[in-house]
């Protein structure tokens, strides 16, 4: 089983940007897609964005062109660039990291806070 540790949260103004990292020990991500979900008080987290093995990436409607997913295999990383920041994206971040049929995996999570 991967372990996750995300970093990177904090307070940013509107129109601002934060890079989230996801450092993973303990199995190498190459196999899993790795995904960036969201959750704010008294709703279902959300998916973000996620990559999979073959680096096919995808985006929830309200984050695209504006947050880019990536992975490094080789440093056992997953980012998540977020830019044109939005009261709205304040949230818990988590990443997670799955691989059929049932393994997934995630972490403890990031603050976000966008606010003036």
């Amino acid at each position: 089983q991967v372990q996750l540790v995300e970093s990177g949260g904090g307070l940013v103004q509107p129109g601002g940007s934060l890079r989230l990292s996801c450092a993973a020990s303990g199995s190498s991500i190459s196999i899993y897609t790795m995904g960036w979900y969201r959750q704010t008080p008294g709703k279902q987290r959300e998916l973000v964005a996620s990559i999979n093995s073959l680096g096919r990436t995808n985006y929830a409607d309200s984050v695209k062109g504006r947050f880019t997913i990536s992975r490094d295999n080789t440093k056992n990383m997953a980012h998540l660039q977020m830019n044109s920041l939005k009261s709205e994206d304040t949230a818990v971040y988590y990443c997670n990291a799955y691989t059929p049929p049932s393994s997934s995996s995630w972490g403890q999570g990031t603050q976000v806070t966008v606010s003036s």
